[in-house]
C-alpha cells in the first residue's frame, strides 16, 4: 500500500503547532481534524444517498438535492464537536457516521465501558472524562452506557457449553451489595473449565446471599441443562456437601478437594511458633510419590501431633476418598488439580477491581462489573493450561469410554 500521508503533508498541517496544547487541547489540530473529517465524510454519505455529486449536472430534476446543513453537538473524545451536517430537500437521509438522535460519537462508549470495568464508579467516570476529554457526562447517562452490557451478560450466562470438560474449578468470593435499604454480604459464584484442547474458559456467573451446597447444586444442575454431560474431575474447596452436590448430578465425577485450603483450614489449631513444622509435615503427606506413602505420612504426622492438635489428621482422615484422587495421575495431571489456584487467581483480579468500589447499589450493577472485569481478564487466556498434551493422553487411558469421539 503506498503512503497516503506524506511528510511533507505532516509538516504542513503541524506548522504552527509548538505545544501539546495545540495539538491535543480544546481547539487544538485533532480536535479540528476530526471535526473536518466527519463532515467530509458525511458530505460523502449524502453524495451516494443521492446518487451524484455536488454542483453535478446530473442532479438536476433529479427529484431529490442538498438542502443546506443543521448544526448538531456531539460528545467525543477530543470533547465537543459542532458538526454542519448536510440535509436534503426529501429529508429521506439519516446520516450513517452520526446517527439521528445520537448525542456521542461511536468510541466514547467503549471508554466509558472501559473504565467501568476497571472499577471506576459513574462518579470517578464522570470526572475522568471531564479531566481528559472536557465531556461532561450526567451519571445517569454513564450508568445507561454500561447497562447495555446486561443485554450481552444474559447471552453470555446462557449460552450453551462443550459437552465435555476434563477438568472443572468451582469457588466463590464474597462481595457487598445494597439490598433493600442495607448493606448485605453476598456470594459470587464462579466455574471454570478446562476444555478439550486445554484452553480455559469461565462457564458462568451466579449470586445468591450465602455460599452453600444448595446453590451448588443449583449451579451444577445449570451447567448440565446448558449442555454439560460430564465432567472427569471437579477442584473444589473443602466446603461441606459441596462434593455430595457435585456427584448428584454429575454421578462420574471425581472430587478433588484443594489442598491449599485443606492446609489453610488445620492451621487454624496451630500456635505461630509451631505453623512452619505442621506445614512441613504436611507437605509430606499431599507430596508423596503414592497414595500409600501418603497414608504412611498421615499416621507419622498423627503419631507427632494428635496430643496438641487432634483435629488435624482426624480432618484430613475424614477427608481422605476427597483428597486423594490426584494420587491416581502423573505429575503433570496432578500439578492441575491439586489445588483451586486456577480460579482463585480469577478472583485475586476481580478483587483488585471491587477493592476501588464500595458497596455496590444492586445485583445487576454487581453483575455488568464483574462481567466486564471477567472479559478483560480471559483476553488473557490464550495459551493452553501447561502440560496440556502429557496430561490429555492421560485422560485418553484413565477415561478412554468417556471421551467425546
Amino acid at each position: 500500500m503506498t503512503e497516503k500521508i506524506t511528510p511533507d503533508m505532516l509538516d504542513q498541517l503541524l506548522e504552527g503547532v509548538e505545544n501539546a496544547e495545540d495539538l491535543f487541547g480544546q481547539e487544538g489540530l485533532l480536535k479540528q481534524l476530526s471535526k473536518r473529517l466527519l463532515e467530509r465524510m458525511l458530505e460523502g454519505e449524502l453524495t451516494e444517498h443521492l446518487g451524484y455529486d455536488k454542483h453535478a449536472a446530473n442532479g438536476r430534476g433529479s427529484g431529490n438535492s442538498r438542502n443546506g446543513y443543521r448544526r448538531k453537538t456531539l460528545k467525543s473524545e477530543q470533547g465537543e464537536l459542532t458538526l454542519q451536517v448536510p440535509r436534503d430537500r426529501e429529508g429521506s437521509y439519516e446520516p450513517i457516521l452520526v446517527p439521528n438522535g445520537s448525542s456521542r460519537l461511536a468510541g466514547l462508549n467503549e471508554k466509558i465501558i472501559a473504565l467501568y470495568a476497571r472499577g471506576m464508579s459513574t462518579r470517578d467516570i464522570q470526572a475522568q472524562l471531564q479531566e481528559l476529554y472536557g465531556v461532561e457526562l450526567s451519571a445517569s447517562l454513564i450508568s445507561n452506557v454500561t447497562a447495555v452490557v446486561l443485554d450481552e451478560v444474559k447471552a453470555w450466562q446462557s449460552r450453551p457449553l462443550e459437552a465435555v470438560y476434563p477438568i472443572v474449578y468451582l469457588d466463590a468470593l464474597v462481595v457487598k451489595v445494597r439490598d433493600n435499604g442495607h448493606v448485605r454480604n453476598k456470594s459470587v459464584y464462579l466455574v471454570l473449565g478446562v476444555t478439550m484442547e486445554g484452553q480455559k474458559e469461565l462457564l458462568g456467573m451466579w449470586i445468591a446471599q450465602t455460599e452453600g451446597a444448595k446453590f451448588w447444586l443449583q449451579v451444577v444442575t445449570e451447567l448440565k441443562n446448558r449442555g454439560v454431560q460430564d465432567i472427569f474431575i471437579a477442584c473444589v474447596d473443602g466446603l461441606k456437601g459441596f462434593p455430595e452436590a457435585i456427584e448428584a448430578v454429575f454421578p462420574r465425577t471425581q472430587v478433588q478437594l484443594c489442598l491449599v485450603h485443606m492446609v489453610r483450614a488445620s492451621l487454624k489449631f496451630v500456635s505461630w511458633k509451631e505453623r512452619k513444622a505442621v506445614v512441613a509435615d504436611l507437605k509430606k503427606i499431599y507430596r508423596a510419590p503414592t497414595r500409600e506413602a501418603a497414608e504412611t505420612a498421615l499416621l507419622e504426622f498423627a503419631e507427632r501431633w494428635d496430643k496438641q492438635y487432634p483435629t488435624i489428621s482426624r480432618s484430613w482422615s475424614a477427608n481422605w476418598e476427597r483428597i486423594t484422587p490426584f494420587f491416581a495421575y502423573p505429575e503433570e495431571i496432578r500439578r492441575v488439580i491439586y489445588t483451586t489456584n486456577a480460579i482463585e487467581a480469577v478472583n485475586r483480579s476481580l478483587r483488585k477491581v471491587l477493592k476501588t468500589r464500595g458497596a455496590l447499589p444492586s445485583d445487576e450493577s454487581l453483575f455488568k462489573l464483574l462481567y466486564l472485569a471477567l472479559r478483560n481478564i480471559t483476553r488473557k487466556w490464550t495459551m493452553p493450561v501447561p502440560h496440556w498434551r502429557a496430561a490429555l493422553n492421560q485422560f485418553a487411558i484413565i477415561f478412554e469410554d468417556r471421551l467425546p469421539l
